[in-house]
């Protein structure tokens, strides 16, 4: 029964890091550029602002950070939420 069930998993894992893989190269120059982008604006603004306003600033991209660890946390476990689901595909597939 572990075998089947390895054997049915190893096409779908495979299958899903194949889909991950393409898409990844295209996601990293497009984070990259996102990513530079926000830079050059905040340090634009950073440049902008008067001095008693720079604290708030830090305060905005700190908040903008925490957001953003959030989500990725978030993308964390959806992934271990999808693991059931595949199960129930693979047990599925074995009936």
């Amino acid at each position: 029964m572990i075998e089947s069930i390895e054997v049915l998993a190893e096409p779908l894992i495979r299958n899903r890091l194949e889909s991950l893989y393409c898409n990844l190269s295209k996601t990293q120059l497009d984070y990259k550029q996102l990513s530079s982008e926000c830079e050059q604006y905040f340090r634009l603004i950073r440049e902008s602002l008067p001095d008693h306003l720079q604290h708030s600033l830090f305060l905005y991209e700190d908040t903008l950070t925490s957001l953003q660890s959030l989500l990725e946390r978030s993308i964390y476990l959806h992934g271990f939420k999808d693991a059931p689901s595949l199960f129930n595909e693979l047990h599925t597939s074995l009936d």
